[in-house]
């Protein structure tokens, strides 16, 4: 379950892995709600988008306070431009939902994600909140798309090109026979 200097936990990788399932169904409803509005792919995936970003926030503030712990035992970081950009990836995990819940609560609507009450309505508007979350919410979120596939790509590089295969460390450890 803990992590080691060679390989990622149970729980990181969990952890991972299913966060990594949940972008590609909330980057897949962004997508389609602004590439095909008004589209039944649209009508499909939109719905679920404040669930899906609620429930990543959870999970990656979760994965950030898992990492906190496991901090000494997990494998090192391959160089500063990784470090840098997991906490990049780490801080968008978690501003790019907050911005969207201040919005959310600027515009004076009810929120109760998966029936939980977060935010009561009341009547008019926060103007500047709607404002903020409008303006840097989508543009956060396509720069995060963007950081997790240059995140792939250079998993994939380092797997392909020789180097130290970084992909290893997040699949599972098999046990020797």
């Amino acid at each position: 379950m803990n992590e080691s200097a060679t390989h990622y936990g149970r729980v990181t990788r969990y952890l991972h892995w299913g966060m990594a399932a949940l972008f590609v169904w909330q980057f897949a409803s962004a997508g389609a709600h602004a590439l095909l509005p008004d589209s039944a792919l649209d009508e499909f995936f939109w719905p679920t988008h404040k669930l899906t970003g609620t429930l990543l926030m959870a999970l990656a503030i979760v994965r950030l306070a898992w990492a906190l712990i496991e901090r000494h035992r997990r494998p090192p970081s391959v160089n500063l431009a990784a470090t840098v950009g997991h906490l990049t990836l780490y801080a968008l995990m978690i501003v790019i939902p907050a911005v969207a819940l201040l919005r959310q609560y600027g515009s004076g609507r009810a929120f109760s994600p998966f029936g939980l009450p977060l935010m009561p309505g009341f009547e008019g508007e926060i103007e500047w909140m709607t404002a903020l979350g409008s303006l840097v919410h989508g543009l956060l979120g396509w720069t995060l798309l963007a950081l997790v596939v240059g995140h792939v790509a250079m998993a994939v590089a380092h797997r392909r090109l020789g180097q130290q295969d970084v992909l290893k460390r997040m699949v599972v450890r098999r046990s020797p026979r």
